[in-house]
């Protein structure tokens, strides 16, 4: 593995790290100032679109406030360029006390050695019924 994929690969365990400790400043810490984050849902085909740090930083922190329990499990990450991926099981807690454990990827691309672009794919798995 190339020195830059390394590094990229080392920001994407870094980002996941922050994601699951709920810290938004960790999290924002690696991505520029006009990042776009895509998200997996919405009604556009590339899903929600949230344009800057602030919006994508409001989307991440609204996920945590829904779903207190949110986790990206059974991650891992690699990198090729300016792309990187991500591989995770998203699991949560609904407010209204049903399960989400989905597989999903990221697909990043890169600018300056952060993150500029997050695109998230999760599979479309019905709801579980509480534990």
């Amino acid at each position: 593995m190339s020195a830059e994929n390394q590094k990229t690969t080392e920001l994407l365990e870094q980002l996941f790290a922050a994601f699951n400790r709920h810290d938004i400043e960790g999290v924002m810490a690696c991505m520029t100032d006009d990042v776009v984050f895509e998200g997996a849902a919405g009604p556009e085909a590339h899903g929600n679109r949230f344009q800057g740090a602030d919006a994508v930083a409001a989307a991440f922190v609204n996920v945590w406030t829904t779903m207190p329990d949110v986790q990206w499990n059974n991650t891992s990450h690699f990198a090729v360029g300016d792309r990187g991926v991500s591989q995770w099981t998203f699991c949560a807690t609904t407010p209204d006390g049903r399960r989400i454990e989905a597989d999903g990827v990221d697909l990043f691309t890169l600018k300056g050695g952060k993150l500029a672009l997050k695109q998230a794919f999760r599979k479309d798995r019905p709801l579980l019924d509480p534990q």
